[in-house]
């Protein structure tokens, strides 16, 4: 197995592990047996970095179903690499605060634990497969796992809403993603995604090209939360805060940014791409940051913020897929190249400062027992240490310096800037939208930033107002936040670094173009004429002005009222579905037994007869029929007549003699056509039924002949006419309508290929061993079933015995 295979694996197969610690070291946090294995893997693909840097690729496959081109191929390149680092080192710092955020006593930590390896495990999946139908696997089993991680509480209403909210609209867009896969499968050829980037430019003329990339971009925006999907969000916030600082910062939601950046190859250089792309991140980019000034909870407050940073991303790969439309050694295509080089870094800066924030949001509510703004406050001389993590968070976010996301914020108001001067696609026109959408949601951010720190942390402290006496956190609690502002600070000094040896590898997998020249500087200054300078310095004057005078404006909020939202909308669908679907099921669930008869009678005689007649499939062939005997007509009569029979019968007794005569007639046959297995066994089921028929029927109250109408009576006739009909036709033209040659020849040298004289024994014992003894294993749970209810009820009756 290769390393790579290896990595996705170890912690699936690690989780299988965790209860047993759980059980056998109960002194001990589970966490600790759980941190080796992402600090691990961490560890081993940072030995990669050089390799990728200097442009090795890593690819293996095992084969998994070859006749479907299916197979487990796994790829690790520049942008898978970024993501893995991500999931794995990210993952580390969480199980590590998830150490002392969550009790021992109060907590199943052996469940949180396993769910957490699922995700992380189907995240490296998600990243590292090279096969569409594996990463549409990989990509589900995160849409599973995270709904546990969120549901974790499930006590909690708000947990389950939250949990089944996100699974519903992450599993709607993966199901459109699967079907996008398959057109693109059809168009290819291969589900291979390296193939598919190989004949890219061939693909465009296809009819299905567009239907495939907006399937694609519904899986990839319903994951990474863009407008107007985003509202799941926001709700999956009511899981622990180690699943926030994990799935909703640094991972899960950046499935959608990897997948659009993983086939901007494939789509890029089109425009319906670059616009679909570009407006819905720059609309989620405005409305998360508009949102999130009006909340009150702070992690709602950082769930809208990582809305609005998601679509700075995405719009970023947007405007990024524009190089594909010029030469590959032109000043444009390196231009456009900044706008992925952009999105790549603030990808990483988003998980460094954004992970912290929630440590710390997760630090606040664990000592103080409350997110709630308005009940905050006075906490920066109390939690010192909490402080300086949240403001070097905060301003990170905000796009000042010395951080990073001052960094990758100015390359995002140079990508914007540049994309409206490109000249394609009408941006001189509606392009210049660009850089005011930015630069407002930019100010909007400023001020959720300083509401972020100030708010919670000067002004009056309130102990009265908490829940609890508030103190700084323990500190295996601050070292995870310590590490990842620390990120915050380094790379803001030293960008370059990662530019060269992350960052720009990570570029030339998004644009795999021969002769490329890629944009790779990244430097805190750009002299004073340059523009994204005097933007920044407008964002902070008037995101200034706008939190200091908050109270005065904050009534625009009252234009959106939360009645009108997306929420509602989607509770509204929500609950009208139910009431729909229950007042449909309310009238063909009548609780008649003959009703669902005649439903599932009735469908048939109209599925299978319509089939029959319309595809001319009638067609009776009596040419290699063998004759009828005169004892095989007696016998047939005799089983007509049984069979009518049992309908007319007045009592039980008559109906069970009846059906044993069926059931014998039957066994004749086999005797007859030289089947003697299948003879005994008819013989024994039938008595050993006839046996169980009569015992059961003795405990049975009198049989009292039921009242049915005319009418009814009617329909019954018709329907059993129907059916007998139609299974008859079916039975005549099976002969005439053969689309395959019989494999009774292959079985009829059964004594050559499994040394068995008898076909039957041969065909159960050895073509179907696996199937037989699948048969055998459930008749055998079937018996521990009936046995454990048997042994469950002489236990009951002993101990009212013994109580009485």
């Amino acid at each position: 197995m290769s390393w790579l295979n290896f990595a996705i694996f170890l912690p699936i197969l690690y989780a299988v592990f965790i209860p047993f610690f759980y059980k056998k070291v109960s002194s001990v946090h589970t966490g600790w047996f759980v941190l080796p294995i992402p600090l691990v893997l961490f560890i081993y693909l940072t030995t990669s970095i050089s390799d990728i840097a200097n442009g090795e690729r890593f690819m293996h496959t095992v084969s998994w179903i070859p006749s479907l081109g299916i197979n487990f191929t796994t790829h690790l390149d520049g942008l898978s690499l970024i993501l893995a680092l991500l999931i794995t080192g990210v993952g580390t710092l969480v199980i590590a605060y998830s150490i002392f955020y969550l009790s021992m006593k109060r907590e199943a930590l052996h469940n949180f634990y396993i769910y957490l390896l699922l995700f992380m495990g189907a995240m490296l999946g998600v990243v590292l497969s090279d096969n569409l139908m594996v990463l549409y696997l990989f990509w589900e089993l995160t849409s599973v796992s995270s709904f546990l991680l969120i549901a974790f509480w499930y006590q909690r209403d708000k947990s389950r809403y939250g949990a089944q909210k996100s699974m519903l609209i992450t599993v709607t867009g993966g199901i459109s993603m699967l079907a996008g896969f398959i057109m693109l499968q059809s168009m290819t050829g291969s589900w291979s995604v390296r193939e598919i980037i190989g004949q890219a430019g061939t693909l465009s003329d296809s009819s299905l090209f567009i239907p495939a990339m907006l399937l694609i971009l519904l899986g990839a925006f319903t994951k990474s939360a863009q407008f107007p999907f985003h509202i799941w969000l926001p709700d999956a916030m009511e899981a622990p805060t180690p699943v926030s600082a994990y799935l909703h910062s640094a991972t899960m939601v950046k499935a959608g940014i990897y997948l659009v950046a993983r086939f901007t190859p494939v789509f890029g250089g089109e425009a319906t791409w670059f616009w679909i792309v570009s407006m819905v991140g720059l609309i989620t980019l405005f409305w998360g940051s508009f949102t999130a000034v009006r909340q009150t909870d702070l992690k709602a407050l950082l769930a809208y913020s990582t809305i609005s940073q998601l679509g700075m991303i995405m719009s970023m790969l947007g405007m990024g897929s524009a190089a594909y439309y010029f030469a590959p050694d032109s000043k444009a295509f390196e231009y456009s190249s900044m706008a992925i080089l952009a999105a790549l870094f603030h990808l990483i800066n988003h998980s460094t400062f954004k992970g912290a924030l929630f440590m710390v949001v997760g630090i606040v509510d664990h000592e103080t027992g409350t997110r709630d703004i308005r009940r905050l406050g006075g906490l920066m001389t109390i939690m010192p240490v909490t402080f300086t993590f949240a403001a070097i968070g905060s301003f990170a976010m905000a796009g000042l310096p010395p951080f990073n996301g001052f960094l990758s914020k100015e390359m995002f108001f140079s990508a914007v800037l540049t994309a409206s001067d490109l000249g394609i696609f009408h941006m001189e026109t509606v392009g210049l939208m660009f850089p005011i959408i930015a630069w407002v949601a930019s100010v909007l951010t400023f001020v959720y930033c300083m509401i972020l720190v100030f708010r919670t942390f000067t002004g009056n402290y309130n102990p009265e107002k908490l829940e609890k006496s508030a103190h700084e956190a323990p500190i295996g609690m601050l070292i995870p936040p310590g590490i990842l502002v620390s990120l915050v600070v380094v790379i803001f000094f030293f960008p370059q670094t990662m530019a060269d040896y992350i960052l720009v590898p990570g570029v030339e997998a998004v644009l795999p173009v021969e002769g490329a020249v890629y944009y790779s500087e990244i430097k805190a200054w750009h002299g004073w004429h340059a523009p994204e300078l005097w933007m920044t310095v407008a964002v902070v004057i008037l995101g200034s002005l706008l939190f200091v005078f908050l109270r005065s404006w904050q009534g625009v909020y009252s234009l959106f009222p939360r009645e009108w939202s997306f929420n509602t909308v989607y509770n509204s669908i929500l609950v009208g579905s139910e009431k729909s679907s229950e007042k449909l099921t309310g009238k063909y669930m009548t609780g008649s037994l003959r009703h669902y008869l005649l439903y599932i009678f009735s469908f048939l005689i109209l599925a299978v007869g319509t089939v029959i007649f319309a595809t001319n499939g009638f067609v009776i062939d009596t040419s290699n029929d063998a004759p009828v005997n005169i004892y095989e007509l007696i016998l047939i009569s005799i089983i007509a007549i049984a069979a009518v029979g049992i309908i007319f019968a007045k009592s039980r007794l008559t109906a069970i003699i009846l059906n044993g005569v069926l059931g014998y007639m039957v066994a004749i046959f086999f005797v007859i056509f030289r089947a003697p297995d299948l003879a005994l066994t008819q013989l024994v089921i039938e008595t050993v039924s006839a046996a169980l028929f009569l015992l059961c029927f003795f405990f049975l109250p009198e049989w009292k002949k039921e009242n049915v109408t005319r009418k009814a009576k009617g329909l019954n006739l018709v329907i059993s006419l129907g059916v007998g009909t139609v299974v008859t036709l079916v039975m005549l033209s099976i002969q005439g309508n053969r689309l395959f040659d019989s494999i009774s020849s292959y079985f009829e040298d059964a004594y050559k290929l499994a040394g068995g004289k008898n076909i039957v024994n041969a065909i159960l014992a050895d073509f179907r061993a696996f199937d037989t003894m699948l048969e055998i294993l459930v008749l055998a749970i079937a018996g521990l079933g009936v046995y454990t209810l048997i042994k469950l009820k002489s236990s009951e009756g002993e101990g009212k015995r013994e109580s009485k």
